[in-house]
């Protein structure tokens, strides 16, 4: 009976009656989603408010001095970002899809790999790698017959052009991957068409193949930009002073939250550029043919020309993984085998990383499963706009950079500390103590609202592939939202949670800028424990740190080469 209800409930109108009860058993899931999307907001209005409190002197001291030589930084390291990635994501792309050479199908899943690295980690690996009396160029020197750097030396890393050639060889796996998506499912037949008019297969790549995969590109090369932007560590390694690096040293060095804030908001002109772009991107996602949708048949390639392109297809991967990898291992494992063990402090950050991801986790899918439950379960009422709306809010904290985030958040966590102190010590009669600001917990509201997204998206999506008819059954046989999100979703849901929540934790995991900025005195994890060693010139112990920060961000490479680069053929 129950089979029978279930499948024609698609096909009948649930009646006003039933509407309106969907209406109102919604109303709470709708409400706790709009406190959502207001803490995602507090922020961004709190740092408006903090940056119109400055002083004109702030404003004219920022203009003349610091936002023209770090927005000039800021800009060239995202354009030269920005054109690496979408040589080396659109390249490696058509180089998997069109065609066939040894070691193809291992590559299309190990050029994902980069995005396991951290930034500041590959910012960390090559300083020591590139250094003048490092293992490269004391190698190279030995070659050549030099006995002294002074004799030979490469051009120095520390400088603008080599942050972006580190920061393109370790972001371009955004493009490539929408990119690689979007080449596998374009129609083989449109591309036979043009090579049938005569085009070359050069000329099949640019007039046909690159026009149709611009939308994808455009929406892999924002998400690498917006992480670049969010980078502190590799950007203040290699000493390029960006925006997000004067965020930080006009606050903690100087002590100056006005005038971070200040700079902050000039950081949100260029996400709302960059997010901007993205959108459009998404607009022109699509296109129509009547065409059936053929896979494209790699070509195969013989001799030189198969192991050139294996050649050009692995250079990415061992510039941004394989070299990083082999030298952190390498450290780790020559600190060990000195030292017997690792630091008690090391230790001690690793399980302050554990802990803090896991319950930065554990409240980023649960308020994503609010939002993007209270979505559906208005669907039917007169809400449904109000609902999305407040699931692209409660999404936007992503694109907020932390050090951005970190700021923001400073002002509405001392004032929601001062409440909960002055309740509890009311309720108690003890001494107040700061509840958030003095333990973990502001860390865990930045890693929630920088996150969330994740979250939201990933509960939408395994969402979209429950057919409607089970939640309509449901309702009919007198089951409440929450009931039926309890007994029919949430077991539907488990595959959907369980990639958020692992995407979420490693995120979490490898945060650095809020987690600078927000954590508590004497909280270390792995990721300023390594910021720390650098800053001090030390890298033993920051290996081994680096080196478990990359081992746990292997696990959501795994998971997408899994999920999203499966053979269409």
């Amino acid at each position: 009976m129950t089979t029978s209800v279930a499948s024609a409930a698609p096909a009948r109108d649930l009646g006003w009656g039933s509407r309106v009860f969907a209406a109102e058993a919604g109303i709470p899931w709708l409400v706790g989603a709009i406190l959502i999307a207001l803490g995602v907001l507090a922020p961004v209005v709190t740092l408006m408010w903090h940056a119109s409190g400055g002083s004109f002197e702030h404003w004219q001291h920022l203009f003349d001095h610091v936002l023209p030589q770090a927005f000039l930084n800021t800009t060239l390291l995202l354009a030269g970002v920005a054109i690496l990635v979408t040589a080396l994501g659109v390249g490696a792309a058509w180089l998997i899809t069109a065609y066939q050479f040894p070691g193809r199908s291992i590559l299309s899943w190990a050029l994902l790999l980069p995005l396991a690295v951290p930034t500041y980690i590959v910012a960390f690996a090559y300083l020591d790698i590139l250094h003048p009396i490092g293992p490269v160029q004391s190698f190279i020197r030995e070659l050549l017959g030099y006995t002294s750097p002074r004799q030979f030396r490469l051009p120095d890393l520390r400088s603008l052009p080599g942050a972006i050639v580190l920061l393109g060889f370790v972001l371009y796996p955004y493009v490539y991957l929408s990119t690689r998506i979007m080449f596998a499912t374009q129609a083989a037949s449109l591309l036979e068409a043009a090579r049938i008019l005569g085009e070359t297969r050069r000329g099949v790549f640019f007039r046909v193949a690159l026009p149709m995969a611009r939308p994808a590109i455009a929406i892999g090369v924002s998400l690498a930009l917006l992480e670049a932007l969010n980078d502190i560590g590799a950007s203040e390694f290699l000493g390029v002073q960006t925006l997000t690096v004067s965020v930080y040293t006009t606050w903690v060095t100087r002590n100056d939250l006005a005038g971070a804030a200040q700079i902050a908001l000039a950081m949100l002109f260029v996400v709302a550029f960059l997010v901007l772009l993205e959108r459009r991107g998404r607009k022109r996602q699509r296109y129509a043919s009547n065409l059936r949708a053929r896979p494209v048949q790699p070509l195969a390639l013989q001799g030189s020309r198969a192991w050139v392109a294996s050649a050009l297809g692995w250079a990415p991967v061992l510039l941004g993984f394989v070299a990083p990898a082999i030298y952190l291992g390498s450290e780790s494992i020559k600190h060990l085998a000195l030292a017997g063990s690792v630091s008690d402090q090391l230790l001690a950050s690793a399980w302050n990383t554990l802990y803090v991801a896991l319950v930065a986790t554990f409240f980023t899918v649960l308020c994503g499963l609010v939002v993007a439950w209270a979505a559906r379960a208005v669907r039917h009422s007169e809400q449904p706009t109000l609902a999305r709306f407040c699931a692209r809010i409660s999404t936007s904290g992503y694109a907020i950079p932390g050090t951005v985030l970190a700021i923001g958040l400073l002002t509405p966590l001392i004032a929601l500390d001062g409440l909960l102190a002055t309740l509890w010590g009311t309720l108690t009669n003890t001494e107040p103590s700061l509840w958030l600001m003095g333990s973990m917990g502001a860390l865990v509201c930045a890693y929630v609202i920088r996150f969330l997204a994740i979250s939201v998206g990933g509960i939408e999506s395994g969402l979209s592939r429950i057919p409607p008819s089970l939640e309509q059954a449901a309702r009919l046989l007198g089951e409440t939202p929450a009931g039926t999100l309890r007994r029919v979703h949430l077991p539907l849901l488990r595959p959907a949670i369980g990639a958020a929540g692992l995407l979420v934790f490693v995120d979490a995991m490898k945060e650095l800028p809020a987690t600078l900025l927000l954590r508590p005195a004497g909280f270390e994890t792995l990721a300023t424990w390594l910021y720390a060693e650098a800053a001090r010139g030390t890298y033993e112990e920051g290996a081994v740190a680096a080196l478990a920060i990359v081992l746990a961000g292997l696990l959501p490479v795994v998971l997408l080469a899994r999920s999203q680069l499966k053979p269409a053929y």
